[in-house]
């Protein structure tokens, strides 16, 4: 078998002080940590798209990099990334990946002749899958690049457009259920609009929750035992995304009756276009029961674009990891890098760097997780915060037992009210520091 990465050995843990560049410093695979090994609590996947596919185009150039891998035809290229992909994850101890329909195999005449081409590029996954151990975190169909969903696919004003939509998401969850996969993911990448003047928003919403019901009930009816995932947007490629943030997709799974079998997919780099932190977008998602899976990555707060860096922020990584283990660790979703290297970064070293990089910036954060919630000083802080409403007329309002009669004889009988409870947000980040760096 040609090995696809010859200069590159298998990626070992030589420890904090190590100074070699193709080694972690932080992750260790089989190190148990917090009652199970390090590579299960964080279940690393790669992206198929960025890694086997992106070569460093943007909007103002062309690609950097050869991602075809020595294929001599299209399907020898993919047939080669399937080859190269595993090689990549056996050398650095990536236990999952995931997909679109499109970067796993080639798009072809007709639906049928795209489909046959996934088909014949996962019976390789699944032969490598066996033979590396690795697994299938989640499954998705690209129903965004091709020009015929220009107008969105379950949004498209073109019902011909909803239905191939709808067989190529049949394509991709029957390979889905086929690989093992533990999720499948909507992206909504044109599920938006431009301008109401030309736009039917509540038929768009509509269609878009009834493809949505019908995946559900497909893979439910097929043996999909695992999560499905909405992953919240804000903008990029459309100007008005359905999927803005967690809160508009938590409105809308609700509306349409679809919280029993979909969960969230949180992306760093999307909570910082919705003007949130990834942290408050993964706590409204715990917070309300939907916390699925990751898509880690970072954004550059000096672009106003979706960036998808390898995530290096240790404070970004910790605060994560920190709402995942609130949230009870991962069930079936993961962390996957949805990151690539940056365009100027074009060798296949530039790829082991990153992911190295992403790899460690995420296992210390989940070590200094762990150490905030033994250090106990910021949950005590926060308990203490709110203790007005475990007795008295605070418990009251929390069982329901208080009405809006018996809160204002209440607060007739105070007088005047003053808040003198400092909020001690530079107390709390001193602490962090703390905790983070005094070792």
């Amino acid at each position: 078998m040609k090995e696809f990465f010859p200069q590159i050995p298998v990626i070992k843990y030589e420890g904090p002080g190590s100074t070699n560049p193709l080694a972690f410093r932080h992750y260790n695979p089989d190190e148990i940590i917090d009652g199970g090994r390090m590579r299960d609590k964080l279940k690393f996947a790669l992206a198929w798209w960025h890694t086997m596919c992106a070569e460093g185009t943007d909007m103002f150039g062309s690609g950097t990099m050869d991602k075809s891998f020595g294929g001599n035809t299209l399907m020898e290229t993919y047939e080669n990334k399937a080859y190269a992909a595993f090689e990549l994850m056996n050398k650095l101890s990536v236990d999952y990946f995931c997909f679109h329909d499109r970067d796993l195999a080639p798009e072809g005449a007709t639906i049928a002749e795209s489909c046959a081409n996934v088909k014949h590029i996962a019976g390789i996954v699944k032969e490598l899958m066996a033979k590396y151990d690795k697994k299938l975190l989640w499954g998705t169909a690209n129903c965004f690049g091709n020009p015929r969903y220009v107008h969105g696919a379950g949004t498209s004003c073109n019902a011909d457009v909803f239905a191939f939509a709808a067989a190529q998401i049949k394509c991709a969850l029957d390979t889905t259920i086929e690989l093992g996969g533990q999720g499948y993911v909507f992206w909504g990448g044109r599920e938006g609009y431009e301008t109401l003047l030309n736009t039917d928003m509540g038929l768009e919403l509509d269609n878009l929750a009834r493809l949505l019901k019908m995946a559900a009930e497909y893979g439910r009816a097929h043996g999909f035992t695992g999560d499905f995932y909405i992953e919240p947007k804000p903008k990029e490629p459309t100007k008005h995304q359905y999927d803005f943030d967690a809160s508009t997709v938590l409105a809308f799974l609700r509306k349409y009756d679809l919280t029993k079998d979909f969960k969230l997919n949180i992306e760093a780099n999307h909570a910082t276009l919705a003007g949130h932190t990834f942290q408050h977008e993964l706590c409204v998602a715990r917070i309300n029961g939907a916390f699925g899976s990751i898509d880690a990555n970072q954004g550059d707060m000096l672009l106003g674009w979706d960036t998808d860096q390898f995530p290096t922020n240790v404070y970004e990584t910790t605060l994560c990891m920190l709402e995942v283990i609130r949230a009870g660790g991962f069930t079936n979703g993961g962390l996957n890098f949805d990151s690539k290297a940056r365009r100027a970064s074009m060798t296949d070293e530039d790829i082991v760097h990153s992911f190295i990089a992403g790899m460690d910036a995420f296992a210390l954060g989940y070590k200094l997780a762990l150490r905030i919630i033994k250090d106990g000083r910021i949950d005590e802080f926060v308990k203490a915060r709110y203790a007005s409403y475990s007795s008295g007329i605070g418990a009251d309002i929390v069982s329901g037992k208080a009405t809006l009669e018996s809160l204002s004889d209440y607060a007739h009988s105070l007088g005047d009210v003053k808040s003198k409870d400092s909020g001690r947000q530079e107390y709390l980040e001193n602490i962090l520091n703390s905790i983070m760096f005094d070792r």
